[in-house]
């Protein structure tokens, strides 16, 4: 990481290090004090979502629904497929509680970062310490993609929208898949609202 000043905020955004074991320890090591913010969503639709993302990329893979059941008769569902394995939020968070205290750790909703960015990004500003600048003005909802965009990005007099790997179509999935993967993730989600103190809401 760059040197950083009084007053400065260094970030740095790497999605596998919530779901790396070896991150917490390495992280804790070079900055015991560092702030930890972590976007979840559905765990069910972040599944879906994973799976539509490497279909766009290799369309020759398997079916979402026989990559996520080791037996589909019995309903076990694959852990080890990483897609499924990732939305198990109480699992890697605990390997986090041994380096940093949850009062480190600012949980951001996915979902909520859609129906109000301005309001979740509080939190965040918040959270850092700052003074928050950031607010519904900034944003406008873009029908196409399904999400709210900044009207002006940084440094340009012109919208900014997350790339086109965001905000595809997902998938037509079977409706029991999707039953039997909400009954699975159920206690994990339980479990990681108590660590966090927030309900999320994704199995109301």
């Amino acid at each position: 990481m760059p040197r950083t000043l009084d007053g400065q905020i260094t970030m740095e955004k790497t999605p596998s290090y919530f779901v790396t074991r070896e991150a917490p320890a390495r992280i804790s090591a070079m900055s015991k004090d560092t702030k930890l913010i972590v976007v979840v969503r559905d765990p069910v639709t972040r599944a879906i979502s994973d799976y539509t993302q490497t279909l766009s990329k290799r369309p020759d893979i398997p079916t979402f629904e026989s990559l996520t059941f080791k037996n589909r008769t019995t309903g076990l569902v694959d852990t080890s497929w990483s897609a499924i394995q990732i939305g198990i939020y109480a699992k890697h968070l605990e390997h986090w509680l041994r380096h940093f205290p949850i009062r480190q750790m600012l949980f951001v909703s996915g979902e909520r970062l859609i129906s109000d960015p301005a309001g979740e990004l509080g939190r965040v500003q918040d959270f850092l310490g700052l003074k928050r600048i950031i607010t519904d003005k900034h944003f406008y909802f873009n029908k196409t993609k399904g999400f709210p965009c900044l009207k002006k990005a940084e440094g340009s007099s012109r919208p900014h929208c997350l790339g086109k790997t965001k905000g595809r179509t997902h998938p037509e999935i079977d409706r029991e898949v999707v039953r039997r993967l909400r009954e699975f993730y159920r206690p994990f989600n339980l479990k990681f609202y108590q660590m966090t103190g927030h309900d999320f809401g994704w199995d109301g």
